[in-house]
């Protein structure tokens, strides 16, 4: 970023045009590549991003923003804020490192939740009243260094102090009603550390996101906020300060940063825009760069670079200097759609991803310095493009707006629980305590050839449904051999939980190469939500059909619920989420009707994105709430009486949704439970919860495998909030990206241990 109106990006996607992190670090963590040889590909993946960042024209180009796994771990790997049980490990700072992230046989990993409203995942950090915060690590220097040796400036990027306190929970030790924010000075005594180092090396811009301020914050949270920039800004020895804020509208911390003593403030316009009112009442913006964030980063649909400029423009008069950049990082969106050569010519004509975004603000910020005359060939081919999606008639489907407009309150209705609940166990006749898993099974290597097998003409349908009818029935019978209760098809024919019925629903585009990263080495590829939906044919029915034929068992058909199809998309932006909702939950139900009537009785419909899509601020909560749960009864409340409806929820904070989750209406739900040690169930039992619930007793985001004691004495905690009538035993989530050696030993201890804690309820 320079002195004068610029042009930059917040972030930049670090998993590499080609997954190449992903298949380096799944290299390194199975011993096939030394750690030089993966800090070699994760050097080149840093430097093809800065160059071609300064190759397309920014103005200032952002450093930092490569992680091997997770930026706010290697936030608090960078301030010595490691936990003593990682520490004591004995391993090299790298293995340390992935310790904390992946867990090792004798030590679980740390808690892994939501990163505010998207579908990225961040590790959280744990922080005690002995937590000694200091300069312990010194890649950021080292990055810095390697793009000076390019001669591309760079812009270090870093969670900012307070965000990452208010990110944190207390460790084990603290005593209770201790914050991690208690030790706000300590930790920018750290960062101030680390500023001068910067600024002896030469650097002119540091960048500090605070986006933890989009959400709802106490006034001593807004004072930690004030008293660190005046504390930080204040140094005698730093580069210039760029603190951005995003997700949303950064209310009174506007106010404090804008009279700060630092030189620039990022604003999300794209999310949260303040309105020139706000923007013209805060003097302190005068002397200022405001940073405005215009371009989505988040979306993937391109920008109306009109819209966009003519709010720029309007800008120019309330701070020092306007720059230009996109709303947030580009983390959360792929590389490049050139790359798609099979996506259809006119819906991609409709998308910007990462590379095409960097572009927009490229013709932004000339667009600010030199006039529109400037950039009119772009601003003409934008406008294009806006017309041809408002007036493109493949986005309306009037039969599924009528469909839409029919409905009745008694559609969103099912019948009493303890009607439900009793013509369940009349049909399933289950056991206390009764095991199951969330659903897929590991993805094996075959399976994932005869995938793409398929996809390339390589073999014919009726070879693929040979194949993945053996696979079914191989986990068929593995379940019945490890002693489960309710059983699963194990989806070896799906990818993706989203992608998967995303490719089987009117109204939705998928990519070939639109990876984006969710955490670590996992990554997705979210389609593209861009016309009303709708189910040309039944979807999974043939497969859970299949596997209810090879048992006497009871198995769950699986889906996705509306809401996280929603969330696990890039979604149109022309209507209301509430109506886009409504569509997919209609193809839901229609789905539901036809697994009911192949004979399952227990069907899971997965919303493991509740939490994750609701507002940061709290006064808009019950307008989304209300229509998220509507969406989800609307899918389910047509199934019969005696079919067992679940749902399954994961990687939240689930507080704040405590009431919706009851208001889901559904006969059980599973939740992810172990790496926060079951603390979810006292909010539940706080709230009357009286469903079934199977918090999970096993985290499957690491490759460790539980004792039969830690899961007996999980599920004891269980039994203190949860009577034995209501809880269900089963792992976290899915089993997809595990792999069979430890998942059979897991399963049989979850098994085991579900019996023996059985025993000692008489």
């Amino acid at each position: 970023m320079t002195s004068t109106i610029g042009s930059t990006v917040l972030g930049y996607p670090r998993i590499g045009p080609n997954r190449e992190l992903k298949r380096a670090l799944e290299n390194y963590w199975a011993s096939r590549i030394s750690e030089a040889e993966l800090r070699n590909i994760a050097r080149d993946l840093r430097i093809d991003t800065w160059r071609s960042l300064r190759q397309a024209g920014l103005d200032s180009v952002p450093g930092n923003t490569f992680s091997f796994y997770d930026h706010v771990l290697d936030t608090a790997v960078t301030f010595g804020a490691v936990p003593r049980r990682y520490a004591d490990l004995g391993l090299s700072p790298l293995d340390t490192y992935f310790a904390m992230a992946r867990g090792v046989e004798s030590t679980p990993p740390l808690e892994l939740t939501k990163w505010f409203d998207t579908n990225y995942h961040y590790l959280v950090p744990e922080i005690g009243p002995d937590t000694r915060f200091f300069l312990a690590d010194h890649g950021v220097l080292e990055q810095v260094r390697e793009a000076d040796e390019l001669g591309i400036p760079v812009r270090p990027v870093l969670v900012g102090p307070v965000t990452f306190l208010l990110l944190s929970k207390p460790d084990s030790e603290a005593a209770p009603g201790f914050r991690p924010l208690d030790t706000v000075d300590e930790l920018v005594d750290a960062y101030a550390e680390l500023l001068r180092e910067l600024a002896r090396a030469g650097v002119e811009w540091v960048q500090l996101d605070e986006p933890a301020f989009a959400a709802d914050r106490t006034e001593a949270e807004l004072a930690a906020l004030r008293e660190a920039y005046r504390s930080l800004g204040s140094l005698a020895e730093r580069p210039k300060l760029f603190v951005a804020g995003y997700f949303g509208d950064l209310g009174e911390a506007l106010e404090i940063l804008s009279a700060a003593p630092v030189e620039a403030v990022g604003v999300d316009f794209v999310a949260g825009d303040p309105g020139l009112d706000s923007l013209a009442a805060l003097p302190g913006l005068r002397d200022k760069t405001l940073v405005a964030g215009l371009v989505d980063g988040r979306n993937v649909w391109r920008t109306d670079l009109d819209r966009a400029l003519t709010t720029a423009a309007t800008l120019l008069g309330l701070a020092g200097e306007v720059a230009v950049s996109s709303s947030c990082s580009l983390l959360h969106v792929p590389y490049d759609v050139e790359a798609e050569s099979s996506l259809d010519p006119q819906v991609a004509s409709w998308l910007a991803f990462a590379r095409q975004k960097v572009h927009e603000v490229v013709v932004l910020g000339r667009a600010l310095r030199e006039g529109r005359d400037a950039v009119a060939e772009e601003l003409a081919a934008a406008r294009r493009v806006v017309t041809d999606r408002v007036n493109a008639e493949r986005v309306r489907d009037e039969q599924v707006r009528r469909r839409l407009a029919g409905l009745r309150p008694r559609d969103t209705r099912r019948a009493d629980y303890d009607v439900r609940r009793e013509a369940q166990q009349e049909a399933l006749r289950l056991p206390p305590l009764p095991t199951t898993t969330i659903g897929s099974f590991p993805q094996t290597a075959d399976v994932r050839r005869t995938r793409a097998a398929l996809r390339r003409g390589g073999i014919d349908h009726d070879t693929y449904i040979s194949r993945m009818r053996a696979e079914i029935e191989r986990v068929v019978r593995l379940q019945e051999e490890l002693g489960l209760d309710v059983l699963v098809h194990g989806e070896p024919e799906r990818n993706d939980m989203v992608q998967y019925f995303a490719e089987h629903l009117a109204g939705f585009a998928d990519t070939e190469h639109g990876w984006v990263q969710s955490y670590g080495s996992r990554c997705v590829r979210p389609p593209i939500l861009f016309g009303d939906v709708s189910r040309p044919e039944p979807i999974t029915v043939e497969w859970a059909a299949y596997a209810a034929s090879l048992t006497d068992r009871p198995v769950k058909g699986m889906l996705t619920g509306p809401v996280t199809i929603l969330a696990w998309s890039f979604v149109r932006d022309d209507q209301p989420l509430a109506d886009t909702a409504k569509q997919v939950a209609l193809a839901i139900r229609d789905e539901i009707a036809d697994l009911e009537a192949a004979g399952l009785g227990v069907i899971q419909v997965d919303e493991p994105a509740l939490r994750e899509l609701l507002p940061l601020r709290a006064h808009r909560h019950k307008e989304y709430l209300d229509w998220a749960v509507e969406a989800f009864r609307l899918a389910t409340s047509g199934a019969r009486a005696s079919t067992q409806v679940h749902t399954h929820l994961c990687y939240s904070e689930f507080g704040d949704v405590i009431d919706a989750i009851a208001a889901l209406d559904a006969d059980v739900t599973s939740i992810e439970a172990a790496r926060s040690r079951m603390e979810v169930l006292g909010d539940l039992e706080a709230a009357g919860f009286a469903r079934g619930v199977g918090p999970g007793v096993y985290d499957i985001h690491s490759p460790r495998v539980p004792e039969v004691a830690e899961i007996v004495e999980l599920l004891r905690a269980a039994l203190a909030s949860v009577p034995p009538s209501r809880l269900w035993v089963n792992p976290d989530c899915g089993l997809k990206t595990r792999g069979y050696a430890e998942v059979e030993p897991a399963l049989r201890n979850l098994v085991a241990a579900a019996t023996e804690v059985r025993r000692t309820l008489g």
